[in-house]
């Protein structure tokens, strides 16, 4: 039973259908190069936290959104993301203390993914009573097909900037200006 959910929570982050997922780890991680792994991993550790915490309270009933209304915040958190990582290519870097303001976001934003995973995470789970295994393997699945993104962008930057030598500012605005364009025409179609 484990590793069916595993494999579930990776295919559903992975699954092509549901590129909104994957559309938001990878603006997520366009302002970062590969040299920065380290603060990029931190950004993920806090989209993870929050997402595993409302995935974790919707899926014993603690909260309850709409998933209309989470399927039209999820676009909208993939467009505030490319905004801000434009604002901060282009102006200097804003920090509250030591801290990143794009955590807080990541945090946030996570919370609002892990309402989407909990709706299809309550689809496949059915009326079943055992719910805590279920529902850690699904969120280590999506953790590892999320951890899978990161790879291949980071990669992906490596090969842009390291070789063939794209700056980095073109790298972010590139990616932000796509996957808001893309995050937009999904917004209508959900509105």
């Amino acid at each position: 039973m484990f590793t069916e959910y595993l494999k579930l929570g990776m295919d559903h982050i992975l699954d092509p259908n549901g590129y909104d997922h994957i559309l938001f780890v990878t603006v997520l991680c366009s302002l970062y190069s590969p040299e920065e792994w380290k603060k990029l991993v931190i950004l993920v550790t806090a989209f993870t936290l929050g997402h595993s915490l409302t995935l974790g309270l919707a899926a014993f009933e603690v909260v309850s959104f709409s998933s209309d209304v989470v399927e039209i915040l999820i676009p909208v958190t993939i467009i505030l993301t490319g905004l801000y990582n434009i604002i901060m290519t282009l102006t200097p870097k804003y920090v509250i203390g030591n801290f990143h303001i794009n955590y807080l976001l990541a945090a946030g934003f996570g919370l609002i993914h892990g309402l989407g995973f909990s709706t299809f995470f309550k689809a496949i789970m059915g009326r079943t009573e055992e719910i805590i295994r279920p529902l850690f393997a699904f969120n280590i699945g999506v953790e590892v097909g999320q951890l899978i993104i990161v790879a291949l962008i980071l990669m992906i930057g490596y090969i842009l900037l390291n070789i063939i030598k794209l700056k980095k500012p073109y790298w972010t605005l590139s990616i932000s200006l796509l996957s808001m364009f893309v995050a937009s025409h999904l917004l209508l179609q959900k509105i």
